[in-house]
């Protein structure tokens, strides 16, 4: 099968992810959307994971293929690893749910999911995460067999996808090895890693509907310069030195995506009344543990609840009724002071609310973490950390915090006049 993309062309298919394109837990995908409520600041935002996990898969492959034809791999192994690694991407975001990271405050006990326990060596916490959902829907739903049928007589078994998607990994797994090196590290990179298929697609395809430039990057410059890096009997993924600038233009293009689209001021405030709602009206919404019953949990299933709920916040946002921006700023700006604002607006008695949010570089950085990707010098076969190797990891350690100020609409001319006198105070003193 083939589907055509308006971000990659023509994206292959074969039978096998094809079986899993038609399941229903792969279909649900097209209600839920990439960006949430990124549409009320961006129109064209409307695209969702089912087409960003057609492009991620479509990325995983240029990427395998790139690398291993710089390798020795026999054809046969070859086949399994890279069906593997695009099924893991295929199926990444499975677990998403409604209006995408803005309902997991709301997720189930992880333990309701009854995950085996090698998983619990990447549990976030007692709380089920979309990561939880994902590897729930793989190893215990109806998908289940339909990947045993599919990928069993590849040697694919779904325990081995999920240890892909999640870095852990089952006691009866064999991995992915050939000839005594282990090459599960580069097909986990390149599932999630500093430069993984998913950041590869979500960048130019948010970038695109959207109709911003942020998320563009030399895409085809990197891919070609991707390696394949033996290190202690294990194979990573390594840039040639040659494309590290395009790498760190990759790098804050995901940081300015995140600055700008991703932290929107109105995504960030409807993502806070939803929030809001869903500590007002508990139980009106859940999300269930059950497989089947996930099926049907959506972005429509969503919508419907807060069009027909009586809670204040569920209305505003059903009808596009958020509250106003007063102000917004970093730590590197001067002249504001979060809690004489906040103080005055309690004072002045404006209904307010306030949000922060954190912008990093990567998140993968961190000391002591274990590198998802090298840079290559290719002419004496020296790998370099990239952390190590770029600067703007350093320049950028600190998160960028924005803080904003949110008033009700009919106060903000009000709540904007109190603002200006308090700053005019502030520079006179």
């Amino acid at each position: 099968m083939r589907i055509r993309d308006p971000i990659h062309g023509t994206i292959d298919v074969s039978d096998e992810e094809k079986a899993v394109i038609d399941s229903r837990y792969y279909q649900r995908l097209r209600h839920v959307r990439q960006l949430g409520f990124g549409d009320l600041a961006f129109p064209g935002a409307t695209h969702t994971r089912h087409a960003h996990s057609l492009g991620a898969m479509h990325v995983a492959s240029r990427v395998f293929q790139a690398v291993t034809a710089r390798s020795s791999l026999p054809a046969e192994v070859r086949a399994r690893f890279s069906a593997a690694v695009r099924l893991a991407v295929l199926c990444h975001d499975l677990g998403h749910m409604p209006l995408s990271h803005a309902s997991e405050r709301i997720a189930p006990a992880r333990a309701s999911l009854r995950l085996p326990p090698w998983l619990d060596a990447v549990a976030e916490g007692e709380q089920a995460t979309h990561e939880d959902f994902t590897a729930k829907l793989l190893l215990d739903s109806s998908l289940t067999p339909i990947l045993e049928q599919r990928y069993g007589p590849l040697g694919i078994t779904p325990p081995a996808v999920v240890g892909l998607i999640s870095g852990a990994r089952a006691p009866q797994d064999p991995g992915f090895s050939h000839a005594g090196v282990d090459w599960t590290p580069l097909l986990r990179a390149i599932v999630s890693g500093e430069l993984d298929a998913d950041r590869m697609d979500y960048l130019v395809r948010d970038s695109f509907y959207t109709g911003v430039n942020y998320g563009r990057y030399d895409m085809d410059w990197l891919i070609s310069n991707l390696n394949p890096a033996v290190k202690d009997g294990r194979v990573y993924l390594a840039l040639s030195r040659a494309a590290a600038f395009a790498f760190e233009d990759f790098l804050l293009s995901r940081y300015h995506m995140f600055v700008s689209v991703y932290y929107h001021h109105t995504s960030v405030n409807f993502d806070y009344m939803l929030r809001r709602y869903y500590e007002e009206a508990p139980g009106e919404f859940e999300i269930p543990s059950d497989p089947e019953a996930f099926l049907a949990c959506d972005d429509v299933a969503l919508w419907y609840t807060l069009r027909r709920s009586k809670n204040r916040w569920a209305d505003r946002i059903s009808t596009r009724r958020g509250f106003k921006l007063l102000a917004q700023f970093t730590e590197r700006d001067v002249g504001y002071d979060l809690e004489v604002l906040r103080s005055a607006l309690v004072t002045g008695g404006f209904e307010h609310f306030t949000v922060e949010s954190k912008g990093v570089l990567s998140k993968y950085f961190s000391e002591g973490s274990g590198p998802s990707l090298f840079i290559a010098d290719m002419s004496t076969g020296r790998l370099t950390e990239v952390a190590r190797y770029t600067p703007l990891y350093q320049r950028y350690s600190g998160a960028v915090r924005l803080s904003r100020l949110y008033v009700r609409p009919d106060q903000i001319e009000d709540a904007r006049n109190m603002m200006a006198r308090l700053l005019g105070q502030a520079v006179q003193s």
